[in-house]
């Protein structure tokens, strides 16, 4: 492992740790002094990505990572958040057993996630991955996306929880006004004499 800031060749572990899909190891480098982190995974299956045009590469763990960088530059995500996505995308392909994916099954996992994420995130991804030809396009997408997260509005014979008259506020089950309700009227009710 050459260290990132001298390149020296020579360095000995200080902590190791399980990081959920790897492990994660402090390093010391000899040479300068210095530490960093880096992280070892299990190394699986070559997986070969279809792309639409026909071509086959294969799976590039940058690509995907950088495409969710880009879409989720300057929003404000919980930390790990981007990992967790590419954590579980990879999860699912390998799971899926097969030797090649389609492209678009990826961007479509990508979208699923950004879209209970963050929703700008999403749109930035869509947008690219989708390749929308007009303002139109991306309008129908939005407004699809700000119907489908739009609260139902409740049958009309269903009651509600809170009665929301301002009549029925602060009073007892008599209809008397409660007790420091009647307290805080006397002592802003001025004197007159």
């Amino acid at each position: 492992m050459l260290c990132p800031y001298c390149g020296h060749d020579d360095s000995h572990v200080i902590d190791s740790r399980d990081a959920g899909d790897g492990i994660r190891r402090r390093r010391e480098c000899l040479q300068c002094g210095l530490r960093y982190t880096t992280y070892e995974r299990v190394q699986t299956t070559a997986l070969s990505v279809l792309k639409r045009d026909g071509r086959r590469e294969e799976y590039n763990h940058d690509k995907l990572h950088n495409s969710i960088i880009v879409a989720c530059a300057k929003r404000p995500l919980a930390t790990g958040a981007i990992e967790r996505i590419e954590t579980d995308i990879e999860e699912q392909l390998q799971s899926l057993g097969r030797a090649a994916i389609r492209s678009s099954a990826i961007g479509e996992m990508v979208m699923e996630r950004l879209r209970s994420l963050d929703r700008i995130a999403y749109i930035r991804f869509a947008s690219v991955y989708r390749d929308f030809d007009d303002l139109e396009t991306l309008r129908s997408e939005v407004e699809a996306m700000l119907s489908a997260s739009q609260p139902r509005t409740p049958p009309e014979n269903q009651g509600t929880l809170f009665p929301l008259e301002e009549n029925n506020r602060g009073k007892s089950r008599r209809g008397r006004p409660l007790k420091h309700q009647r307290n805080l009227r006397k002592r802003l009710k001025p004197n007159v004499s």
